[in-house]
């Protein structure tokens, strides 16, 4: 009787608004599921924000940590990477011709891009194995065009020297990927380097 009355009390008492004193308590699975729903929400969340190669350092540490191995196995090898310049240097032709043009692959592309760059009226001479008859020639770059190097400077790569300039028409002689190649170029060249660019034949 004394709990009946006290429950029928507790009844009069309650607010419409109010809950219960003893709400159900929900099963621990629909916890641990719900738990594994916040987790993988915040894990989510957590890989949005990061950028591709970070995404990919966590992948790849994960692996390691789970199936075990070396962070160094995962490595790129960077033995064979190429920048730009080598690119131009492997397929440059100090002459393009018809022929080259050819089957063109992008790194023959850049190249030629390259070689349509640059200035071709005159060119730089390296002399410095003048007494071997070794000559290496160069078309000239913007900044050689613009300074008057190779025209208004003597075509020599080592010398400044601008008085007593003598333009020279040379027939050069080169090998370029496995063939001989010829080429008529023109020359500015003081005095001193005339002489050794002349040399054998004097």
């Amino acid at each position: 009787m004394h709990r009946s009355s006290k429950a029928a009390k507790d009844e009069l008492l309650q607010k419409p608004f109010q809950k219960g004193k003893h709400t159900k308590v929900a099963h621990k699975n629909v916890a641990a599921h719900e738990w594994d729903r916040e987790e993988a929400r915040n894990r989510r969340q957590h890989l949005i924000s990061m950028n591709a190669f970070e995404r990919h350092k966590k992948f790849v540490s994960d692996y390691v940590l789970y199936y075990g191995g070396k962070i160094e196995e995962f490595r790129r090898s960077t033995s064979k990477d190429k920048t730009d310049l080598d690119v131009v240097r492997e397929n440059h032709r100090f002459l393009w011709r018809e022929e080259d043009e050819e089957d063109m692959t992008w790194e023959k592309e850049l190249a030629k891009k390259y070689y349509d760059k640059l200035f071709k009226e005159y060119c730089i001479a390296d002399l410095s194995r003048y007494k071997e008859n070794k000559f290496g020639f160069r078309w000239r770059v913007e900044n050689e065009v613009i300074s008057g190097k190779g025209q208004f400077l003597c075509g020599n790569k080592r010398c400044e020297n601008k008085e007593g300039l003598k333009s020279w028409e040379v027939n050069f002689a080169y090998v370029e990927q496995g063939e001989k190649r010829n080429a008529l170029v023109k020359l500015r060249l003081c005095p001193e380097c005339s002489f050794k660019l002349n040399y054998h034949h004097k």
